[in-house]
């Protein structure tokens, strides 16, 4: 299993203070302890009529000049970029939309490792890509245009994937996304994906039964996993070979729960994760997130940091930090190759 994380201090448009580089220098160097570690980075795509607030609220002023570390950073000390393309226009706009593609490839192709073509198109609420007029086509024309783009600028080796929320019954289900998927021919789109990611936050925004029992966080991660693997996927011509990744996946600590309690659930959910992990093909785990983004708030959001906005370690950073060097991929040299034109999706 691979780990990462999302070392920025920003859960949507809650965001209490501007990272402290050195800090996250160093909590990151201190978990990963010297082995292959993702890093996980948001941009966006808002259209041609950006509302300035919604740009400023999401922290988005920035995002073509710089991510949240220096640009050496993320291909340093065995380090990944997990890069995520973020589509949020008020109006469909595909043509701007791989425009953008190819502007955030030229812009960060040579630092990417994983890209991820869409944000949760099959969750639609509020500054999500599930929300966006135009979103299904944005991700099923936008993952073979980024392939093409990589493939022209000879970053063969970058993996492509899309991201989706799990379980669908918290908001009345999935079914029409999957629909959609599941009418676009394989070499059209699922042949040109490598990865699925999934964002999984069983605990953070509604009650779950107590700890053991049916209905628990573990329980929730198990039934995710495999309503993913087993009922999604098929669905869109997606074959058991291609990887899943657990792109983010949080708990949080603020009111009315504790930091032990958010330890224990996360113990819970990655102890879920590595015990499916060869049955379900999960190779990769990103936590959301390394800091708090404010952790006076009582927005589940604000405190799903297994630091505190002012860097102070929780009880979950020891245990985070113990599952990747217990679990981790040790280091070896990497060894770049390129997919053929006509062979399926590698992890």
């Amino acid at each position: 299993m691979k780990f990462g994380i999302y070392p920025g201090g920003r859960a949507g448009t809650v965001c209490s203070h501007p990272p402290d580089v050195a800090a996250i220098r160093h909590l990151v160097d201190d978990i990963a302890g010297g082995r292959p570690f993702v890093v996980r980075e948001y941009v966006h795509f808002f259209g041609d009529a950006a509302p300035p607030d919604v740009v400023t609220s999401l922290g988005a002023e920035h995002e073509l000049a710089h991510l949240t570390m220096p640009d050496g950073w993320y291909v340093e000390g065995n380090r990944e970029l997990d890069l995520v393309l973020s589509y949020l226009p008020r109006a469909a706009d595909l043509s701007g939309w791989l425009a953008f593609l190819d502007t955030v490839i030229d812009r960060y192709g040579h630092l990417t490792r994983y890209l991820q073509v869409t944000l949760e198109p099959n969750f639609p609420i509020p500054n999500i890509d599930g929300s966006a007029p135009g979103v299904l086509e944005a991700l099923t024309l936008g993952i073979p245009h980024a392939r093409t783009a990589l493939d022209r600028r000879g970053l063969r080796h970058v993996r492509i994937g899309f991201s989706v929320a799990e379980p669908p019954e918290w908001l009345g289900g999935d079914d029409q996304f999957w629909s959609y998927l599941s009418s676009v021919p394989y070499q059209d789109f699922a042949a040109h994906v490598d990865y699925v990611g999934l964002g999984l936050y069983p605990d953070a925004f509604s009650p779950v039964a107590p700890r053991g029992n049916p209905g628990d966080t573990a329980s929730l991660t198990t039934h995710a996993l495999h309503h993913l693997r087993g009922g999604s996927l098929p669905r869109a011509h997606i074959p058991p070979s291609t990887p899943i990744h657990i792109v983010e996946n949080g708990t949080p600590s603020g009111s009315p729960r504790t930091e032990q309690a958010q330890r224990d659930s996360l113990s819970d959910m990655v102890g879920v994760i590595l015990t499916e992990q060869e049955s379900l093909h999960i190779t990769q785990y990103e936590l959301f997130s390394l800091r708090d983004a404010d952790s006076s708030s009582t927005e589940p959001t604000g405190t799903l940091g297994i630091v505190t906005d002012t860097y102070r370690p929780k009880p979950a950073l020891a245990v985070y930090r113990d599952i990747v060097r217990s679990n981790g991929q040790p280091h070896t040299p990497e060894r770049r190759t390129e997919r053929s034109e006509h062979s399926p999706a590698q992890p």
